[in-house]
Order: C-alpha cells, then structure tokens, then sequence
C-alpha cells in the first residue's frame, strides 16, 4: 500500500514539476488581416470574434516563410518541436530557424504543446546524414539533444519583417497579445506569413 502511495506522489509531484514549463509557452492569437489603418489592424478569426490589434510602439515584425533542411545551418539559433524515441534522441515534427536578432529566444528543453512533446530552443551543429533523416545536435545552456530531422518534418525560418507587410489578406500570428479596456488588443510581436505560409 506504501508504494502505492509513494508511486502516486511521485506523479503528482512530475505533474507540479512540469506545469511551469508550459506555462512558458506564449498565448498566441491567429487570423488573416482584413484592415489595417495605421498601427491599428482588424483579424478575422477562423474561430472567433474579429478582432481590433493596436500595434505597441516598438512592435516586432517577423516574416514566416517556408524552408527545408539545407537552410538550418551550423551555428543557427533553432526551436525543434519533438517527440522523444527510445534511444533518447528527438524526433522532430517542427523546426523553427529563428533570425539572427532572435538568437536566444526560449533557450532549453522542456515539454510542448503536444501530449508527450518536447521543445528544444539551441544552437545547432552541423548536420550529419543517417537512415531517418538528418541528425543534428542542439545545444543549449546546460545541455543539448539529439535530434533527427526527417523528410515529413515541417522547418520554417523567421526572418525581420516591417508593418509594411501587415496589410488586407496576410495572415498572422499575434504573440501575448494584452487586452486593453476598450476590448481591444496591444501587441508587441506578430508574426505575418510569406507566401502561401501560415504563421
């Protein structure tokens, strides 16, 4: 019975462990721009109320194109959204290269979004071929993983944008947007699709 008990606590205590990590992932807002006056932009929601995004004064913009493996190079800042396999090593699903004025966001492992996942912000060693993919090693302060990029994962590459590009049809991602009095919403980062790419 005792070990019952002690095995329990010890996933309760996992549990607790694990809820500041993912508490580190941004709240993050997406549509497709139907007007922009100004600083001011109106989002269309798939799912939900249109919306009114006020842009802070230093907002960040950043570009999200599509890229593939040959574009994460040795020394890139990178986010691999993985699941874990059995020999340890990170299987990755997303890959995210950040742009240059980005380097060390989000840096270390913890879990993602998805039941199991992991994210791993780091830099990123050369590439080396193997039967799955291609292997690269990402380090980050105190530690680094392996990770396997394979032919079905999603990379993506940021690159510095302006507000320029936020305008009728482009589609964005809004980054802890904070809700102002009148209802509407103050945001320091969006993110705006290149292409046929969706932030």
């Amino acid at each position: 019975m005792k070990t019952k008990y002690l095995v329990a606590g010890i996933a309760v205590a996992a549990a607790i462990a694990a809820v500041p990590a993912l508490a580190q992932a941004p709240q993050i807002t997406r549509g497709t721009i139907d007007k922009s006056e100004g600083a001011t932009i109106m989002v269309k929601q798939a799912a939900g109320p249109d919306l009114t995004v006020k842009l802070a004064k230093d907002a960040k913009v950043f570009g999200v194109k599509a890229a593939t493996i040959a574009d994460v190079k040795p020394g890139d800042w990178i986010g691999v959204g993985a699941m874990p396999q059995p020999d340890g090593s990170q299987k990755a699903i997303e890959v995210t290269v950040f742009a240059p004025v980005q380097h060390g966001v989000g840096e270390g492992f913890r879990p993602w979004t998805r039941p199991g996942s992991t994210m791993t912000n780091g830099t990123a060693g050369n590439a080396v071929s193997s039967v799955n993919g291609q292997v690269v090693m990402v380090k980050y302060k105190g530690g680094e993983q392996k990770v396997i990029i394979g032919p079905d994962a999603k990379i993506r590459m940021y690159v510095v944008g302006s507000r320029d590009e936020l305008k009728a049809g482009a589609r964005v991602a809004i980054y802890n947007p904070q809700k102002e009095a009148d209802g509407s919403l103050q945001a320091a980062r969006i993110n705006v699709g290149i292409g046929d790419m969706t932030p």
